[in-house]
């Protein structure tokens, strides 16, 4: 908890009016109380009173005034804002991002921001969260995150109902100029790339079969790599023409892993192909981070039935999320977060230092020197 910015945090907290008129459980009481559950895989509100009830000597040091209840934690999500927590985790990712900027899991060196946006759905019981509907016969929540790929840090979550089309994200992004966004074919819209080009951004997506689009010019290409063709092609469609009007460069790229053939799409023209390539390859770690946050951090299921409640439990585990990385850069750990998160929810009760726990043991137990010892029995 040292690592979070209580400075910020109590300003965020003034703003937001998260403590006005509170007498029990504060919010820097209800994050602890929130990043405990994530840390340690608590799965209801019961499971955290229980757990630091039978810890009540220790509260005091962990920052708790006073014991915490079920139902006094339960009002709180309920009741307080969850943009106090989106804000939080938004001063939080903004010091990772910091922290990890010369760290990148691309296979090309490149030196403009590489992000990869995509969405993960959430299901819910349609009878508990009937204000998230998806289908007829069940509710959804999803995740629309926007993904630094250095460090793998989101600079973007939106939460929505499962009903939100993913292309719809496009325009509640602040598009950086110079950087590339790397998405899947669920955000080809035409008008909403050409706003991309115009805001000085890169994008690289696939493209949908049939596309209706000619030939402009032809780059040559080696085969033996991969790259099929390099075309700058204008879409013929008269409605497609007037929401892009401008050359398009269209790559077919052939993988040798799984000979499938790829045609890819951006606004680039002067990045060689398999750079191209490799680029959209790096959208998978949205994938991965999704599916390290469903395995890991505890968003599958909620304390809490109502919209500010589930807001509140998925903001709270994305500050733990980043705040773990962010102790990991911090403190230099070669661990992996998975690891980290490991320890920590082993260890969270002791006092130990954190550089210490989260430190591999470099302790070598070696045999002793059995030279000088006596045989008990001569064979």
């Amino acid at each position: 908890m040292e690592f979070v910015p209580w400075t910020s945090f109590a300003r965020i907290v003034r703003r937001h009016g998260g403590d006005v008129g509170v007498r029990t459980l504060s919010c820097a009481e209800q994050f602890r109380a929130m990043a405990f559950a994530q840390l340690t895989w608590r799965e209801s509100l019961r499971d955290i009173e229980v757990s630091l009830s039978a810890n009540a000597g220790k509260l005091y040091a962990m920052g708790f005034r006073s014991a915490v209840r079920r139902s006094t934690l339960a009002d709180a999500n309920e009741s307080r804002d969850w943009r106090i927590w989106s804000d939080l985790a938004a001063v939080l990712i903004r010091r990772a991002r910091k922290l990890y900027l010369g760290d990148s899991v691309l296979g090309v060196e490149l030196d403009n921001t590489v992000y990869a946006l995509d969405s993960s759905t959430i299901d819910l019981c349609l009878s508990l969260f009937s204000w998230a509907p998806f289908q007829s016969t069940k509710a959804a929540i999803k995740l629309h995150t926007l993904l630094d790929l250095r460090g793998a840090i989101p600079a973007f979550i939106h939460i929505s109902d499962g009903k939100l089309h993913d292309v719809n994200v496009l325009d509640m992004l602040v598009l950086e100029p110079g950087a590339f966004y790397v998405m899947d074919r669920g955000y080809l819209d035409f008008q909403r790339l050409h706003a991309m080009t115009q805001a000085g951004a890169f994008f690289v997506t696939r493209a949908k079969s049939p596309m209706d689009a000619r030939r402009v010019y032809s780059a040559p290409t080696d085969r033996s790599t991969g790259i099929i063709s390099d075309q700058q092609v204008m879409l013929n469609g008269h409605y497609s023409a007037k929401k892009y009007p401008q050359h398009l460069r269209r790559i077919r790229f052939k993988d040798p892993e799984s000979g499938k053939t790829l045609i890819f799409l951006t606004n680039h023209m002067a990045l060689p192909a398999l750079t191209i390539a490799a680029l959209y390859k790096s959208r998978w770690q949205v994938e991965l981070f999704f599916k390290w946050i469903k395995q890991h951090l505890r968003i599958k299921h909620f304390m809490g039935n109502s919209e500010n409640a589930v807001k509140t439990q998925v903001w709270c585990a994305v500050a733990t999320y980043v705040l773990i990385a962010i102790v990991k850069k911090e403190l230099q750990l070669d661990a992996s977060l998975y690891t980290c998160l490991q320890i920590l929810s082993v260890s969270v009760f002791e006092k130990t230092q954190l550089s210490c726990a989260l430190q591999a043991d470099l302790s070598r137990s070696d045999p002793p020197d059995l030279a000088n010892q006596l045989n008990l029995f001569n064979f």
